[in-house]
Protein backbone atom coordinates (compact mmCIF):
# COMPACT_ATOMS: atom_id res chain seq x y z
CA UNK A 1 0.00 0.00 0.00
CA UNK A 2 1.12 3.45 -0.85
CA UNK A 3 1.96 6.07 2.26
CA UNK A 4 2.23 9.55 2.25
CA UNK A 5 5.68 10.80 2.55
CA UNK A 6 6.64 13.14 4.84
CA UNK A 7 10.32 13.12 4.30
CA UNK A 8 12.11 12.10 1.20
CA UNK A 9 15.58 10.61 0.55
CA UNK A 10 16.03 10.39 -3.04
CA UNK A 11 12.41 10.93 -4.88
CA UNK A 12 11.76 8.98 -8.58
CA UNK A 13 8.89 9.99 -10.48
CA UNK A 14 7.87 6.41 -12.11
CA UNK A 15 5.48 6.87 -15.11
CA UNK A 16 5.95 3.44 -17.02
CA UNK A 17 7.75 4.25 -19.78
CA UNK A 18 10.65 2.45 -20.69
CA UNK A 19 13.15 5.02 -19.88
CA UNK A 20 11.72 5.73 -16.67
CA UNK A 21 12.26 1.70 -15.71
CA UNK A 22 15.98 1.93 -16.40
CA UNK A 23 15.94 5.26 -14.62
CA UNK A 24 14.81 3.39 -11.70
CA UNK A 25 17.29 1.12 -11.42
CA UNK A 26 20.05 4.29 -11.53
CA UNK A 27 17.73 6.02 -8.80
CA UNK A 28 17.99 2.50 -6.86
CA UNK A 29 21.88 2.78 -6.91
CA UNK A 30 22.08 6.30 -5.91
CA UNK A 31 19.31 5.35 -2.71
CA UNK A 32 22.24 2.76 -1.75
CA UNK A 33 25.03 5.03 -2.07
CA UNK A 34 23.97 7.88 0.11
CA UNK A 35 22.22 5.48 2.80
CA UNK A 36 18.56 6.87 2.19
CA UNK A 37 15.26 6.20 1.39
CA UNK A 38 13.60 5.30 -2.28
CA UNK A 39 10.45 7.28 -2.77
CA UNK A 40 9.09 5.73 -5.66
CA UNK A 41 6.21 8.64 -7.14
CA UNK A 42 3.98 8.29 -9.75
CA UNK A 43 1.63 10.98 -10.52
CA UNK A 44 -1.46 10.26 -12.42
CA UNK A 45 -3.61 12.93 -14.80
CA UNK A 46 -7.20 12.89 -12.74
CA UNK A 47 -9.64 12.31 -14.78
CA UNK A 48 -11.51 15.69 -15.77
CA UNK A 49 -14.78 15.44 -14.87
CA UNK A 50 -16.63 18.14 -16.61
CA UNK A 51 -15.46 17.24 -19.52
CA UNK A 52 -15.60 13.06 -19.46
CA UNK A 53 -19.25 13.42 -18.61
CA UNK A 54 -19.62 14.62 -21.95
CA UNK A 55 -19.12 10.65 -23.11
CA UNK A 56 -21.13 8.98 -20.77
CA UNK A 57 -25.12 8.56 -20.48
CA UNK A 58 -26.55 10.44 -17.51
CA UNK A 59 -23.69 12.74 -17.62
CA UNK A 60 -21.67 10.56 -14.57
CA UNK A 61 -18.55 8.82 -15.47
CA UNK A 62 -18.77 5.06 -14.13
CA UNK A 63 -16.98 4.30 -10.90
CA UNK A 64 -15.18 1.85 -12.83
CA UNK A 65 -13.16 4.25 -14.83
CA UNK A 66 -11.66 5.65 -11.28
CA UNK A 67 -10.57 2.32 -10.53
CA UNK A 68 -9.40 1.28 -13.92
CA UNK A 69 -7.36 4.58 -13.80
CA UNK A 70 -5.95 3.50 -10.01
CA UNK A 71 -5.37 0.44 -10.80
CA UNK A 72 -2.96 0.81 -13.69
CA UNK A 73 -1.39 3.60 -11.83
CA UNK A 74 -0.31 1.02 -9.03
CA UNK A 75 1.12 -1.20 -11.46
CA UNK A 76 3.07 1.62 -12.86
CA UNK A 77 4.20 2.06 -8.94
CA UNK A 78 5.18 -1.74 -8.85
CA UNK A 79 6.92 -2.20 -11.71
CA UNK A 80 9.35 0.57 -10.41
CA UNK A 81 9.45 -1.24 -7.24
CA UNK A 82 10.43 -4.27 -8.72
CA UNK A 83 12.52 -3.24 -10.80
CA UNK A 84 14.65 -1.10 -8.27
CA UNK A 85 14.99 -3.86 -5.93
CA UNK A 86 16.83 -5.69 -8.02
CA UNK A 87 19.19 -3.36 -9.40
CA UNK A 88 21.87 -3.51 -6.39
CA UNK A 89 23.72 -6.55 -6.06
CA UNK A 90 23.38 -7.65 -2.73
CA UNK A 91 21.75 -4.92 -1.69
CA UNK A 92 18.27 -3.41 -1.67
CA UNK A 93 16.98 0.13 -0.98
CA UNK A 94 14.66 0.95 1.36
CA UNK A 95 11.72 2.14 -0.47
CA UNK A 96 8.38 4.19 0.04
CA UNK A 97 5.98 4.76 -2.77
CA UNK A 98 3.25 6.97 -3.23
CA UNK A 99 0.23 7.80 -5.68
CA UNK A 100 -0.79 11.58 -6.86
CA UNK A 101 -3.46 12.37 -9.10
CA UNK A 102 -2.61 15.85 -10.95
CA UNK A 103 0.34 17.31 -12.99
CA UNK A 104 3.24 15.95 -12.68
CA UNK A 105 6.11 18.38 -13.13
CA UNK A 106 3.85 21.03 -10.08
CA UNK A 107 3.78 17.84 -7.73
CA UNK A 108 7.44 16.77 -8.17
CA UNK A 109 8.54 20.37 -7.83
CA UNK A 110 6.89 20.36 -4.43
CA UNK A 111 7.90 17.13 -3.54
CA UNK A 112 11.60 18.50 -3.95
CA UNK A 113 11.65 20.80 -1.12
CA UNK A 114 12.25 18.34 1.29
CA UNK A 115 14.22 15.20 -0.95
CA UNK A 116 17.60 15.12 -1.52
CA UNK A 117 17.18 14.50 -5.61
CA UNK A 118 14.79 13.70 -7.81
CA UNK A 119 15.77 11.35 -10.43
CA UNK A 120 13.35 10.91 -13.70
CA UNK A 121 13.39 9.43 -17.18
CA UNK A 122 14.57 11.21 -20.18
CA UNK A 123 11.16 11.15 -21.82
CA UNK A 124 8.11 9.85 -20.45
CA UNK A 125 5.29 7.83 -22.23
CA UNK A 126 4.04 10.94 -24.16
CA UNK A 127 7.59 11.73 -25.75
CA UNK A 128 6.69 11.62 -29.29
CA UNK A 129 10.03 12.89 -30.84
CA UNK A 130 13.20 11.46 -29.83
CA UNK A 131 15.07 14.60 -30.19
CA UNK A 132 12.90 16.72 -27.62
CA UNK A 133 13.50 16.98 -23.65
CA UNK A 134 10.70 15.18 -21.75
CA UNK A 135 8.15 17.90 -20.59
CA UNK A 136 8.70 17.02 -16.75
CA UNK A 137 12.44 16.94 -17.01
CA UNK A 138 12.85 20.26 -18.62
CA UNK A 139 10.03 21.41 -16.25
CA UNK A 140 12.44 19.99 -13.14
CA UNK A 141 15.49 21.19 -14.11
CA UNK A 142 14.12 24.49 -14.28
CA UNK A 143 12.34 24.68 -11.07
CA UNK A 144 12.86 22.01 -8.68
CA UNK A 145 14.21 22.75 -4.86
CA UNK A 146 17.04 20.13 -4.82
CA UNK A 147 19.48 18.76 -7.38
CA UNK A 148 17.61 16.81 -10.43
CA UNK A 149 19.25 13.56 -12.18
CA UNK A 150 17.81 12.87 -15.72
CA UNK A 151 18.87 8.99 -16.81
CA UNK A 152 18.66 8.68 -20.62
CA UNK A 153 16.42 6.01 -22.97
CA UNK A 154 19.64 3.72 -23.12
CA UNK A 155 21.49 4.10 -19.45
CA UNK A 156 24.79 2.03 -19.82
CA UNK A 157 26.33 3.68 -16.78
CA UNK A 158 25.05 0.73 -14.34
CA UNK A 159 27.19 -1.80 -17.26
CA UNK A 160 30.53 -3.32 -15.37
CA UNK A 161 32.35 -1.27 -18.71
CA UNK A 162 30.92 1.87 -17.10
CA UNK A 163 31.58 1.47 -13.40
CA UNK A 164 35.53 2.21 -13.71
CA UNK A 165 34.88 5.48 -15.76
CA UNK A 166 35.24 8.60 -14.00
CA UNK A 167 32.49 11.67 -13.14
CA UNK A 168 32.46 14.75 -15.23
CA UNK A 169 31.77 17.95 -13.92
CA UNK A 170 31.93 21.27 -15.50
CA UNK A 171 32.83 24.37 -13.70
CA UNK A 172 32.72 28.24 -14.72
CA UNK A 173 34.07 29.69 -11.34
CA UNK A 174 29.82 31.06 -10.00
CA UNK A 175 28.64 29.88 -7.43
CA UNK A 176 26.91 27.35 -8.13
CA UNK A 177 29.23 25.39 -10.12
CA UNK A 178 31.07 25.41 -6.61
CA UNK A 179 27.74 23.73 -5.73
CA UNK A 180 28.00 21.03 -9.01
CA UNK A 181 32.10 20.99 -7.69
CA UNK A 182 30.99 19.58 -3.76
CA UNK A 183 28.34 17.27 -5.68
CA UNK A 184 31.04 15.97 -7.86
CA UNK A 185 33.43 15.48 -5.41
CA UNK A 186 30.81 12.83 -3.19
CA UNK A 187 29.62 11.40 -6.26
CA UNK A 188 32.81 10.38 -7.29
CA UNK A 189 33.77 9.39 -3.76
CA UNK A 190 30.75 6.76 -3.66
CA UNK A 191 31.87 5.67 -6.66
CA UNK A 192 35.75 5.16 -6.29
CA UNK A 193 36.21 6.89 -9.47
CA UNK A 194 38.04 10.11 -10.85
CA UNK A 195 37.20 13.19 -11.23
CA UNK A 196 37.33 15.15 -14.28
CA UNK A 197 36.48 19.23 -13.81
CA UNK A 198 36.17 20.85 -17.17
CA UNK A 199 36.25 24.70 -17.35
CA UNK A 200 35.18 25.81 -21.27
CA UNK A 201 35.98 29.04 -21.68
CA UNK A 202 33.98 31.00 -24.19
CA UNK A 203 33.72 34.27 -26.38
CA UNK A 204 31.79 35.47 -23.55
CA UNK A 205 34.66 35.01 -21.03
CA UNK A 206 37.30 37.05 -23.31
CA UNK A 207 34.98 39.59 -23.50
CA UNK A 208 34.67 39.75 -20.03
CA UNK A 209 37.88 39.78 -18.48
CA UNK A 210 39.43 41.50 -21.63
CA UNK A 211 42.23 39.27 -21.83
CA UNK A 212 44.11 37.14 -24.32
CA UNK A 213 43.33 33.26 -24.55
CA UNK A 214 46.67 32.38 -23.03
CA UNK A 215 46.64 34.97 -20.39
CA UNK A 216 42.98 33.99 -19.66
CA UNK A 217 43.74 30.24 -19.73
CA UNK A 218 46.68 30.26 -16.98
CA UNK A 219 44.07 32.54 -14.67
CA UNK A 220 41.11 29.64 -14.95
CA UNK A 221 43.62 26.80 -14.14
CA UNK A 222 44.77 28.87 -11.42
CA UNK A 223 41.61 29.62 -9.81
CA UNK A 224 39.74 25.72 -10.57
CA UNK A 225 43.08 24.47 -9.10
CA UNK A 226 42.91 26.51 -5.97
CA UNK A 227 39.11 25.56 -5.54
CA UNK A 228 39.85 21.77 -6.43
CA UNK A 229 42.57 21.82 -3.35
CA UNK A 230 39.79 23.05 -0.46
CA UNK A 231 37.82 19.94 -1.83
CA UNK A 232 40.67 17.86 -1.97
CA UNK A 233 41.22 17.88 1.81
CA UNK A 234 38.13 16.89 2.07
CA UNK A 235 37.99 13.94 -0.21
CA UNK A 236 41.89 12.76 -0.43
CA UNK A 237 41.29 9.42 -1.95
CA UNK A 238 39.29 11.50 -5.43
CA UNK A 239 41.77 11.84 -7.75
CA UNK A 240 41.17 14.47 -10.18
CA UNK A 241 42.09 15.67 -13.10
CA UNK A 242 41.93 19.69 -14.62
CA UNK A 243 40.91 20.65 -18.14
CA UNK A 244 40.72 24.33 -19.49
CA UNK A 245 39.54 24.49 -23.04
CA UNK A 246 38.27 27.19 -25.17
CA UNK A 247 35.21 25.73 -27.59
CA UNK A 248 31.35 26.01 -26.78
CA UNK A 249 30.80 25.01 -23.54
CA UNK A 250 27.84 22.50 -24.46
CA UNK A 251 29.02 21.21 -26.88
CA UNK A 252 32.41 20.44 -25.04
CA UNK A 253 30.53 18.96 -22.75
CA UNK A 254 28.69 16.58 -24.79
CA UNK A 255 31.69 15.00 -25.98
CA UNK A 256 33.34 14.54 -23.05
CA UNK A 257 30.39 12.87 -21.38
CA UNK A 258 30.86 9.97 -23.89
CA UNK A 259 33.80 8.91 -21.86
CA UNK A 260 31.77 9.43 -18.25
CA UNK A 261 29.62 7.65 -16.09
CA UNK A 262 28.16 10.69 -14.66
CA UNK A 263 27.53 14.80 -15.28
CA UNK A 264 27.26 17.04 -13.20
CA UNK A 265 26.70 20.64 -13.64
CA UNK A 266 25.12 24.01 -12.24
CA UNK A 267 21.89 25.47 -13.67
CA UNK A 268 23.12 29.20 -13.34
CA UNK A 269 26.36 31.23 -13.91
CA UNK A 270 27.77 34.24 -13.36
CA UNK A 271 25.36 37.27 -14.63
CA UNK A 272 22.22 37.26 -16.04
CA UNK A 273 23.60 36.34 -19.76
CA UNK A 274 25.93 33.69 -18.00
CA UNK A 275 22.99 32.19 -16.30
CA UNK A 276 20.69 31.98 -19.33
CA UNK A 277 23.65 30.71 -21.10
CA UNK A 278 24.70 27.54 -18.52
CA UNK A 279 20.61 27.12 -18.25
CA UNK A 280 20.55 26.16 -21.46
CA UNK A 281 23.86 24.07 -21.60
CA UNK A 282 21.95 21.99 -18.58
CA UNK A 283 18.69 21.66 -20.85
CA UNK A 284 21.38 20.48 -23.97
CA UNK A 285 23.23 17.88 -21.72
CA UNK A 286 20.17 16.68 -19.95
CA UNK A 287 18.58 15.97 -24.11
CA UNK A 288 21.47 14.49 -25.57
CA UNK A 289 24.12 12.89 -22.98
CA UNK A 290 25.00 9.79 -23.35
CA UNK A 291 25.31 9.14 -19.47
CA UNK A 292 23.22 10.69 -16.53
CA UNK A 293 23.16 14.16 -15.90
CA UNK A 294 23.17 15.79 -12.05
CA UNK A 295 21.52 19.54 -12.41
CA UNK A 296 23.09 21.00 -9.29
CA UNK A 297 19.48 23.00 -8.51
CA UNK A 298 19.47 24.45 -4.98
CA UNK A 299 16.77 25.15 -2.37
Amino acid sequence: MSTRIVHHGVVFGADGSAASRGAVRWAAREAVMRHTRLAIVHVADSISVPASTLAWPGGRVPDEMFEMRENDARNVIAEAISAAQGAVAGERPEIDSELLFGRPVPSLVDLSKDAQMVVVGRRGRTGRHQRLLGSVSSGLIHHAHCPVAVINDEDSSLSPSSARLPVLVGVDGSQDSESALAMAFDEASWRGVDLVALRVLWNADVSLFGMEWADLRRVAEKTLAESIAAWKCRYPEVNVRVVVEFEDPARRLLEQSETAQLVVVGNRGRGAVAEMFLGSVSSALAKDAPTPVLVARQR
